[in-house]
């Protein structure tokens, strides 16, 4: 499944249960924040070793899976009520980052680009 058949799936398990209406743009980027903030408590309390050790954990990876699917459904329902190609935001994005930092000032560092020489 691609992109667009996923984005598609969803709005049609959205509209079968007449959620559009719940669906506001500032109610998705919320909703997004929530789910990102379930990805982020799978690390609370582990070592970086016990995250390392967590493709091995069949119960943490599906954890791991369902958390980023859910990241990403509500990022595809943000660009699908915004009105823009998501896909293309991201590949627009990634060049704007290689404009901000070019490899000859960041190669192994981690410095943002407001503090690159």
């Amino acid at each position: 499944m691609d992109i667009d058949a996923l984005t598609h799936a969803l709005v049609r398990f959205r509209d079968e249960r007449d959620w559009a209406q719940f669906h506001t743009l500032r109610n998705l980027i919320v909703s997004l924040n929530l789910e990102a903030a379930e990805l982020l408590e799978l690390t609370q309390w582990k070592s970086d070793a016990e995250m390392a050790a967590l493709p091995e954990d069949a119960a943490g990876m599906e954890a791991l899976r369902d958390e980023c699917a859910d990241v990403l459904l509500y990022l595809l329902q943000i660009a699908e009520r915004g009105g823009f190609d998501l896909l293309r935001a991201a590949a627009a994005k990634l060049e704007k980052n290689a404009l901000k930092y070019p490899v000859e000032k960041c190669l192994g560092s981690s410095r943002k680009y407001t503090e690159l020489d």
